[in-house]
């Protein structure tokens, strides 16, 4: 099975509105690896692996999430997967 790691850097008001939780979630429901944090600028950062299909599902909820956030842009860079197990929230 092909697996791809997108790393995402979100912008918007995306802190303080559950953004890393329902991420978290969804990946889950996808089926998917990696990790999502908050990052001191205001930003979510997350790295996500598996499904080619399936993480492009996930890009492409990132750039709403859930229903109180605001989000403005997302930053996705492609690298290559590195075997990641569940997902997490971190920081």
């Amino acid at each position: 099975m092909e697996r791809v790691r997108a790393h995402l850097r979100i912008h918007g008001r995306v802190q303080g509105v559950g953004f890393r939780w329902s991420m978290q979630r969804e990946a889950r429901k996808l089926g998917l690896s990696g990790w999502v944090r908050n990052l001191p600028d205001g930003t979510v950062e997350a790295v996500i692996e598996g499904d080619p299909e399936r993480v492009e599902t996930l890009i492409g909820w990132a750039h709403q999430g859930p229903t109180s956030a605001r989000v403005t842009r997302v930053e996705v860079k492609w690298e290559e997967p590195e075997g990641l197990e569940g997902f997490r929230v971190t920081g």
